[in-house]
């Protein structure tokens, strides 16, 4: 009787090991934010962040194997209309004409992903910093995992040229633009 339990136990953590080892994941938009900060007159700093985009992934053992996300830049919101309208604009990303921006991974470590990203059609590779939240079962028995990636591009690497320089020296928008992706996935 007690081997027979013991068997039924390991091969329960087994297979619950497995489940947790590999899988694809659909980005959950609703648990998920897709954000940048930009220096501001050189004084302060705007954060805005892309109401619609998708992506998915695929986990093996905590480690990327692949990721793909697609971000729709007329979704981007800083919280004033005057200025997201600016940034639609042909001055920044043109939504109009580049509706999208993408990345796709090309290889992985534990604590770095490195990718190609997209903007205005123009694609350079970036280094993102992993931090791996980790893989959970949620409450409706869907497995989940989390993590967010950070990192810092130049916004005119991609043609996001505009900017005005300001009397007391500097300029109305900096170049460095740092990334902050937080996402939730849900396996499918």
């Amino acid at each position: 009787m007690k081997k027979g339990l013991i068997a039924t136990i390991l091969a329960g953590l087994l297979v619950s090991s497995s489940m947790v080892s590999a899988a694809v994941y659909k980005v959950d938009i609703s648990h998920s934010t897709v954000g940048f900060k930009v220096k501001h007159m050189m004084i302060s700093t705007v954060t805005g962040k892309f109401g619609n985009f998708t992506g998915t992934y695929d986990l093996e053992k905590g480690q990327f194997k692949s990721l793909n996300g697609v971000i729709k830049t007329d979704s981007v919101d800083t919280g004033i209309a005057k200025r997201d309208d600016h940034l639609r604009s042909a001055d920044f990303f043109d939504a109009l004409k580049f509706g999208e921006i993408t990345f796709v991974m090309t290889s992985a470590t534990k604590t770095k992903m490195t990718g190609n990203l997209t903007i205005r059609g123009i694609t350079k590779k970036v280094v993102l910093d992993i931090d791996m939240g980790g893989v959970v079962e949620d409450p409706w028995r869907n497995q989940r995992s989390g993590f967010v990636l950070t990192g810092q591009i130049n916004r005119k690497d991609y043609g996001l040229n505009w900017n005005k320089a300001i009397e007391a020296g500097g300029v109305v928008v900096g170049d460095e633009v740092r990334l902050v992706v937080e996402i939730e996935g849900i396996a499918e």
